[in-house]
């Protein structure tokens, strides 16, 4: 792969309304004196790229938002507040955003950040070469200029209320020196986040240290954070209570609700992500609607939840944002239909049934294996036979992004705005769109209308028609949402679960 600089020839590497590792090459800043201690993190899976635009892992995205910053952020309550810019102010036409970025920011390699380095990172993002996944949350963006050193301007095609909260987009926006390249940081990256990257042990450990010239003041009070990978969530527990590991964040609720007590602390967090059955449109016999259909009268979703997550959570339709939620009721079949399932299937040309396969990850959260298992065993009532491939998460991304799969069995992310959620999957414009493989005229003048309009009425509406169209199409198989459990020991103070899943806290995080 190519790794020119970010503002140099050839591909570059990579608001308005919205509630928003190898051998250290770096010069890695000490400790801060705020810092408390060392807080050893369990996670169950190695971070798959160290660059933040190409992280889709859940552990990649969340280590990479320790150490790198973007223009604006979310806060606890995913309102969009400052992150490297202090400010910003919209035209009165909303066709451009100026973007007032503060001083004294600093890479960890201690070149001070300034507009420059903000323009290539967008530029670089906005590159279709790049490969960037969340090119399509600036879609809008005709132009970026820096009119002086702490002055960013973007100029849009068209107003877009969204584009805030898809700025928000922690590292998959990161705003990188324009020194740096591809290459280089995914061996060591170099942000101007809270934490610096300081060793890597491949499939063991990841070691971050204090920031110590961190633009927030007073912030990070811990001297190290490590992420250590210790793939079974009840091996993580086993962490906690022995003392070895003072935090995790878990996904088996089983072993959540059994590791509470003896000094360790859980916390549920409701997760704007969604556990989904995606469906490949462009191999048969998917591309048939009425087969769509067919699979999504045979599953009943709560069995799936109640099955692989003891129905903790709850069963959704496409939009998780709370400001948008998706009815799941308003679907075919809201309950299980058997009987109309094999009549779709039938009517299809495929009463003797059918076969397709599913890809399903290892590793990265605790549920997916049940989940592709109960979804086995309810398609096969109704004639379709489900067969499931179990991946490791790096051979599972890269499946998926190929998009090499029948069926996948994922948990995607979600976003507080639903343009910045799916605008990149089902518009035909959508970056990732191959992987969604599927198109339709009347879904890209949806997402363009909610994309331009701040009517917050209107744009309810519109993502309602939006969400009504997947599942009329059943575009894919949406099935629950499920919170998240951070367990603590005693004397780690200071951390706030977010509900979309990122560990920026660990900044304001101590342990004693």
């Amino acid at each position: 792969m190519r790794s020119p600089r970010l503002a140099g020839v050839g591909a570059k590497i990579m608001t308005a309304a919205m509630t928003a590792v190898l051998l250290a090459a770096l010069a890695v800043p000490t400790a801060s004196a705020q810092a408390k201690g060392d807080l050893v993190v369990g996670v169950t899976s190695d971070p798959d790229t160290l660059f933040p635009w190409k992280a889709t892992q859940f552990q990649a995205v969340a280590l990479l938002g320790l150490v790198y910053d973007s223009l604006v952020e979310f806060d606890q309550d995913l309102n969009v507040v400052p992150g490297i810019a202090e400010s910003w102010e919209a035209s009165d036409d909303g066709m451009a955003i100026t973007f007032k970025i503060r001083d004294g920011v600093t890479f960890h390699d201690g070149k001070p950040l300034t507009s420059a380095d903000v323009k290539a990172s967008l530029d670089a993002i906005l590159d279709e070469e790049t490969g960037a996944v969340q090119r399509t949350s600036l879609a809008s963006v005709a132009s970026v200029e820096a009119p002086d050193e702490s002055t960013i301007v973007l100029n849009l095609n068209n107003p877009d209320a969204g584009i805030l909260s898809g700025l928000a987009g922690g590292p998959n926006l990161a705003i990188l020196s324009e020194d740096d390249t591809e290459e280089g940081l995914s061996a060591a990256p170099n942000g101007t986040g809270p934490f610096a990257f300081g060793s890597r042990k491949p499939n063991e450990s990841v070691t971050l240290v204090a920031n110590d010239a961190y633009w927030r003041e007073g912030e990070p009070m811990l001297a190290s954070v490590e992420l250590r990978v210790i793939p079974d969530e009840s091996s993580i527990v086993d962490g906690l209570r022995s003392g070895n590991v003072q935090l995790a964040v878990l996904n088996d609720p089983l072993v959540a609700t059994t590791a509470e007590g003896d000094g360790i602390s859980i916390t549920r967090t409701p997760q704007l992500a969604y556990h989904v059955l995606q469906l490949n449109h462009d191999r048969a016999p998917l591309d048939d609607l009425n087969v769509r259909l067919a699979m999504q009268c045979a599953v009943d979703r709560q069995e799936v939840l109640d099955t692989a997550a003891l129905g903790e959570g709850a069963v959704v339709g496409p939009i998780t944002s709370p400001a948008y939620l998706s009815d799941p009721s308003a679907r075919p079949c809201p309950e299980r239909d058997l009987e109309k399932a094999r009549q779709l299937l039938a009517d299809a040309g495929h009463a003797d049934g059918i076969t397709i396969g599913t890809i399903v990850s290892q590793g990265e959260y605790a549920t997916s294996v049940d989940e592709a298992t109960n979804l086995q065993a309810q398609l096969a009532e109704a004639g379709i036979e489900l067969t499931i491939e179990v991946l490791e998460i790096g051979a599972y991304v890269d499946r998926w992004l190929a998009p090499d799969f029948d069926t996948a069995v994922a948990k995607n992310g979600g976003r507080p705005d639903p343009d910045v959620q799916y605008g990149r999957y089902f518009p035909s414009s959508g970056n990732l769109n191959k992987i969604a493989s599927y198109n339709s005229p009347e879904l890209d003048e949806l997402f363009a209308r909610g994309k331009s309009s701040g009517d917050a009425d209107e744009r309810k509406q519109i993502y309602a028609d939006i969400s009504q169209h997947l599942e009329d199409n059943a575009v894919w198989l949406w099935m629950f949402s499920s919170p998240n459990y951070s367990a603590t020991t005693e004397g780690v103070e200071g951390f706030v679960p977010m509900p979309n899943n990122s560990l920026q806290y660990l900044r304001t995080t101590s342990v004693q």
